[in-house]
């Protein structure tokens, strides 16, 4: 395991009477896949947009690099070092690559030098793509409106990866894609972290390519979490969890292995949940 990027410690989320998230602890390591599984409704969106910095917690901290870590907005959780590829990407479909690299953080200038800025641009966008393997047909002034939903997706990985980014929480990344496109960009989520170094928090309903890609897992039901699963775990021992045929609390009072698969065998064996 690496060191961790982002401890997250106790954190309970309430809107009115109802809790959302209740003392839910884990850490996210660099240069590591951490998955975030669970049911429908189970918390998962609630812990990404604390995450996000969409809205606070209600209680407990958050903790990055070691350092706490208090986020008012999305802005907050950028300029952290925090970026989120969400299901809808939030790429503009009018703009090239290099646009949507750099909105809202356009190098701007004035006059002449407004050529020269532009070419710095596509320039760092065209590497940026180079270094995660991305070759995209087209090139980096190719129309997002003219992309496949695999493309779509590397362009918000890359971006999300162009500005140095610490921790990089991925929303379902291959969801609507076709097999190729799955693998192509399970392979770039791998060279982000085991390449590049990042922090990944993968939240997907794709338990076998949980399995595949991650080095650990963390359950969430009902807004707490239910099993941390580490080392060769199946997607068959994630649908245990999820589905409550096991939980930490049994695992820790048993002395047995960190994943015990014959207890999985009363689950549902489906891999999508």
């Amino acid at each position: 395991m690496g060191t961790p990027v982002l401890e997250i410690d106790n954190i309970t989320k309430c809107f009115g009477a109802v809790e959302a998230l209740k003392d839910v602890s884990f850490s996210i390591d660099a240069g590591s896949v951490t998955a975030l599984i669970g049911d429908n409704g189970a918390g998962k969106s609630t812990m990404v947009k604390i995450l996000s910095g969409v809205f606070p917690q209600t209680s407990g901290q958050l903790r990055l690099e070691g350092e706490a870590l208090s986020m008012a907005s999305p802005l907050d959780a950028r300029s952290a070092g925090i970026e989120t590829v969400y299901q809808n990407l939030a790429l503009v479909e009018e703009f090239d690559v290099v646009e949507n690299f750099y909105l809202g953080r356009e190098l701007s200038r004035f006059g002449p030098l407004r050529i020269s800025q532009n070419r710095k641009m596509a320039a760092q966008a065209e590497e940026s793509m180079k270094s995660l393997g991305i070759n995209l047909p087209g090139g980096v002034r190719r129309k997002v409106r003219s992309m496949s939903g695999g493309q779509r997706q590397a362009v918000a990985i890359a971006r999300s990866s162009f500005w140095q980014s610490k921790l990089v929480l991925l929303d379902e990344p291959t969801a609507a894609l076709g097999v190729r496109e799955t693998g192509q960009v399970l392979n770039l989520v791998k060279r982000l972290a085991y390449e590049q170094g990042a922090a990944i928090l993968l939240i997907s309903h794709n338990m076998r390519e949980v399995a595949e890609l991650c080095e650990k897992a963390v359950v969430l039901r009902q807004g707490r979490r239910v099993g941390h699963l580490t080392g060769d775990f199946t997607s068959e021992d994630c649908v245990a969890y999820i589905t409550g045929a096991r939980t930490d609390a049994e695992d820790s009072a048993s002395a047995g292995s960190s994943v015990n698969t014959d207890a999985a065998a009363g689950a549902d064996n489906s891999a999508n949940v």
